[in-house]
């Protein structure tokens, strides 16, 4: 009986994630090695972060401060990125908008993964009616595209970062209690689970102890793909003046004022535009990345 006890017991502890392990790091070099592109995508994403912490240090002209004799000017040493049709500096208000598009990108994803993963671990875990009612709303939540979804509830709310914010959390939301109930689903049949049962683990210690680590890499993962996303549908409504409001800095409404100037001043649609892209791109590749370093599989 003792040592069936101890191979029970054995079976209920959860797999460590490799990126928690002592080689962790290792794995991290050796994807970075094989992947370059992965790692710049990394190191842009935390040059990114970087800036827009450092906003206040890095532009040290005001975003909203308008000069009438330096409108539309070309880039310059005293404007690196010219300036905009009120004669602000485009440089600090690429930067700033740094900040604001970041904030909204990752604040939104929390949101998202705040909501939508202790809905589908309970789903997934206790599965049967709850499981079909919470999955029957998330595929009437999931009819709706994402970013018609989030115009539709800023539209509601009125237009504000906190809103566009929120908005794009609850339309990114589905995701991941999709997400989540597929990966308990998949990770309750695994033995160490059935072991913990069999000692006697409350549902509770089960979720959290059990399986909520063994499904933590895979959420990571997600959110990294979707932050990129978040920040886009931000510019997106602040184009469409329902996210930030003038005269704060946003790419969406540095391009939304820049398209009526593309043939007198192209360098005001160039840069936020840029920043935009880059920024997708290194979270895509650094996202892809982290998929590799966490997969257990590689070895």
């Amino acid at each position: 009986m003792a040592r069936e006890a101890a191979t029970v017991a054995s079976l209920a502890l959860p797999v460590e994630a490799p990126a928690a392990q002592a080689g962790g790091w290792r794995r991290a070099w050796r994807v970075g090695r094989k992947r370059p592109a992965a790692a710049i995508g990394a190191v842009i994403v935390l040059l990114y972060v970087a800036v827009a912490a450092g906003a206040p240090w890095v532009a040290a002209s005001d975003p909203t401060r308008t000069d009438w004799g330096q409108i539309r000017k070309a880039p310059s040493r005293a404007h690196p990125f010219g300036t905009d049709d009120l004669g602000r500096d485009g440089f600090s208000r690429v930067v700033w908008g740094a900040r604001i598009s970041m904030q909204a990108g990752v604040f939104s994803i929390v949101l998202a993964i705040v909501i939508g993963v202790p809905t589908g671990l309970v789903a997934g875990y206790y599965r049967g009616a709850l499981d079909q009612l919470v999955m029957r709303l998330t595929d009437a939540w999931l009819a709706f595209p994402f970013l018609i979804l989030a115009i539709g509830l800023v539209t509601i709310l009125g237009p504000s970062l906190t809103n566009a914010t929120l908005a794009i959390g609850l339309g990114a939301t589905p995701t991941y209690i999709r997400l989540t109930r597929g990966l308990v689903l998949s990770t309750s049949a695994e033995d160490y689970v059935h072991g913990a049962r069999a000692l006697g683990a409350g549902d509770v210690r089960v979720m959290g102890r059990h399986i909520l680590p063994n499904i933590v890499s895979a959420i990571v993962v997600q959110a990294t793909v979707a932050i990129p996303t978040a920040i886009i549908a931000e510019a997106v409504l602040s184009f469409l003046g329902l996210g930030v409001q003038p005269p704060a800095p946003s790419w969406g409404t540095m391009l939304n004022t820049a398209q009526q100037f593309l043939e007198q001043a192209p360098w005001m649609a160039y840069w936020p535009g840029l920043a935009i892209f880059v920024l997708a791109l290194s979270f895509n590749l650094a996202g892809d990345g982290l998929r590799d370093v966490l997969d257990p599989r590689d070895s």
